[in-house]
């Protein structure tokens, strides 16, 4: 009965720290966003450490069909789009389950990775899920800071 107690106390630790964030949708077509969590997050701007990764769950709704879906991800300062790699691209592989239904919920569940070398600076992180057609499943971006 304790090991389960204690599983249960983690998970609830865990949900603790994965608030839903307030974000700016950029665009959204082909879905609708529910619900973004960044972990650990638990303010806003998201203070980003050098050297650890951050898990992504967005929520969203299909309005149409697909067969998959790809993740891109940008850093956005004065309005350019510098391109940020992120481990898994494909959404199909990222909690979603392929082909994609109209009118279903879905978790998209990923990893920001952020890398020692990575400058000290504030941006905004602008995270997009397309479908076959290259249309936003989803669109969304939070700003954050990247710090040591």
């Amino acid at each position: 009965m304790v090991p389960s107690a204690l599983a249960l106390l983690l998970a609830l630790g865990a949900t603790a720290l994965a608030e839903p964030l307030r974000f700016i949708d950029c665009g959204s077509v082909d879905g609708s966003i529910q619900e973004v969590n960044v972990s650990p997050c638990p303010t806003q701007p998201c203070l980003l450490h050098k050297g650890t990764s951050y898990s992504i769950n967005v929520t969203f709704a299909s309005k149409i069909e697909s067969q998959g879906s790809k993740a891109r991800v940008y850093g956005e300062m004065l309005h350019v789009d510098i391109p940020f790699p992120i481990p898994e691209p494909d959404g199909c592989k990222s909690g979603i389950q392929c082909p994609i239904q109209k009118g279903h919920s879905y978790s998209y569940l990923n990893k920001l990775p952020v890398k020692s070398e990575y400058p000290s600076i504030k941006l905004i992180v602008k995270w997009e899920l397309v479908d076959d057609q290259d249309q936003m499943l989803f669109c969304w971006k939070i700003p954050v800071q990247i710090t040591s």
